[in-house]
């Protein structure tokens, strides 16, 4: 059967149809994306200036940073500047492509997110073998891993949308263009496409969470065995990394380990995951990480000392 697709482009009905709320939440909206751009440019800044990143945990951490402000701006930007939009229209072709790049950087987090954790599961279980473990070539890899996860899923995603018939309607229930949604628009059954890409999303959010839990489990049950002071250190650090898995995977369960349905509560759902955690990451990362806020004041202190001196 010849595909048929009379679609050049999609309509969002985006977060509200009121004016008022549309302008309230570009205010708010735009303030969000200014602090995630701020925040973890801030972060990778940090990261390389105060040499943080010889230590692996803060390696990755400046990576999950630079993949936080490309998963926002997939779909932040757009979203602003619809909310002042009469009509909120994109082309087919930028549709497949936020699909892509929603799916591929918010997989390559997950994945780095798995990874973190098991820097620290080798940092706190196995302390005298953590420098031969955690080398550079190892950490390379490994983050060359979670870029060829993120681009694999991603692209398996996209792959199932595109050979799929589009004849109308054309309007999306969302802001931005995400698998069942658009599955919702097809001229054809769709029941397979919806169970492989619950399949796909789904076993790699379980898989990659249950992992986490697993690891975490491990580490506080070694963690009786330290002393007080090296507990408190290793809960700070753990801690901040529990509280973003948690506010991140929260969320992608919600939308991904489901059958191919839509809910109204989706769009507010999908807002966490793509506003609000890159948002907050940063800030559970400098507020919980002592090491980090030291190095975020020497570099603070540097650049006031050099302002100085040029005066």
């Amino acid at each position: 059967m010849e595909k048929i697709n009379n679609v050049t482009e999609f309509v969002f009905w985006g977060l509200s149809q009121n004016l008022e709320v549309e302008e309230i939440c570009f205010v708010v909206f735009s303030f969000f994306y200014m602090v995630i751009l701020l925040g973890n440019v801030l972060i990778m800044l940090t990261v390389y200036t105060g040499k943080l990143y010889k230590s692996p945990m803060y390696f990755f951490l400046s990576y999950l940073s630079f993949v936080d402000i490309c998963y926002s701006s997939v779909t932040a930007p757009k979203m602003i500047v619809d909310l002042l939009a009469k009509s909120k229209t994109i082309s087919y072709v930028g549709c497949m492509l936020q699909l892509f790049g929603v799916h591929f950087f918010g997989c390559t987090e997950i994945f780095i997110l798995t990874v973190m954790a098991y820097d620290r599961y080798v940092a706190i279980c196995k302390p005298l073998h953590y420098t031969t473990i955690m080398d550079w070539d190892r950490c390379n890899k490994m983050l060359l891993g979670t870029w060829i996860g993120g681009f694999l899923h991603s692209i398996i995603q996209v792959a199932l949308v595109v050979q799929l018939p589009f004849c109308g309607p054309n309007e999306i229930d969302h802001y931005f263009c995400d698998v069942h949604p658009v599955l919702k628009l097809a001229c054809t059954d769709t029941y397979v496409v919806g169970v492989v890409v619950t399949a796909n999303s789904g076993t790699i959010a379980l898989g990659s969470f249950v992992i986490l839990i697993i690891s975490y489990t491990i580490i506080l049950m070694s963690l009786r065995k330290h002393s007080a002071e090296s507990r408190r250190k290793a809960l700070s650090t753990c801690g901040s990394h529990i509280a973003v898995v948690i506010i991140f995977f929260g969320p992608c369960t919600f939308m991904y380990m489901r059958p191919d349905t839509t809910f109204s509560e989706d769009k507010m759902v999908a807002v966490f995951y793509t506003i609000i955690t890159p948002m907050l990451n940063p800030l559970i990362y400098t507020l919980r990480n002592a090491e980090v806020k030291n190095a975020m004041k020497r570099l603070w202190g540097r650049k006031v000392f050099s302002e100085a001196n040029g005066k």
